[in-house]
């Protein structure tokens, strides 16, 4: 079971994903590195960060928000 802080933790993991998942301040930016634009780079790395952050989720603390305080998932309910 994950403590409260870590849900909130969560949650702010997740806000911050979504904020900067489109590099807005990369707009009209014309400058390219190793022979791609900066922006695509900022996008791939992007996701490579998301992938991580998913992994460990689903690792440490999946099931939030879905198990009752006793452990039990919402589905084992007779």
């Amino acid at each position: 079971m994950v403590s409260t802080a870590e849900k909130y933790g969560w949650a702010v993991v997740f806000a911050l994903l979504v904020t900067f998942a489109i590099p807005w301040f990369l707009w009209g930016d014309s400058r390219m590195a190793l022979g791609l634009p900066v922006w695509l780079w900022w996008h791939i790395g992007w996701m490579v960060l998301a992938s991580v952050a998913f992994w460990t989720f689903a690792n440490r603390a999946w099931g939030i928000g879905i198990t009752d305080t006793d452990g039990t998932t919402t589905g084992d309910r007779a």
